[in-house]
């Protein structure tokens, strides 16, 4: 009989909103570019040189919680790319009207084209990148990033 309890034999590929990336107490003390980097599954994807040969995935939800105090006046923006480039966006910037307290989270608006069609690959990034655009004093937040795997 299966253990119920056990996921011990399936990977990320068997999972529907896979937790593919996160980083905890994100200061947002400063603005930058590349504030943190997010590595795609801990480690990166594979790079094949182009997307049919790359690891892939595709991002569903991008989770903003447990700001250690109001943060709400900081916006943030999460980038494929370290350089601050807005139409490298995966998550659009947004200002977090919901994280005021601990225990507050709030979802970004994931940018188009991955909203809609296009999946990460390993040949563009192996990394995301938060960019802080509107800095908080002492703030900090947890990011989780969930998708689905395309291939490794």
């Amino acid at each position: 009989m299966a253990q119920a309890d056990s996921v011990g034999q399936n990977t990320g590929a068997s999972f529907s909103r896979y937790l593919i990336a996160q980083a905890n107490g994100v200061s947002l003390a400063a603005t930058g570019n590349a504030v943190v980097a997010l590595p795609i599954l801990g480690g990166g994807l594979t790079n094949g040189g182009g997307a049919g040969n790359s690891g892939g995935v595709i991002v569903r939800q991008v989770t903003f919680q447990n700001p250690n105090s109001d943060i709400s006046a900081a916006n943030l923006a999460i980038l494929t790319s370290s350089d601050g480039n807005t139409s490298n966006s995966v998550v659009t910037a947004l200002t977090y009207a919901s994280l005021t307290a601990a225990g507050k989270f709030q979802d970004g608006n994931i940018a188009s084209p991955y909203l809609a069609s296009q999946s990460i690959t390993g040949n563009v990034t192996q990394a995301l990148f938060v960019k802080v655009n509107n800095a908080v004093a002492n703030g900090t937040v947890d990011i989780r990033v969930y998708g689905d795997i395309v291939n490794f």
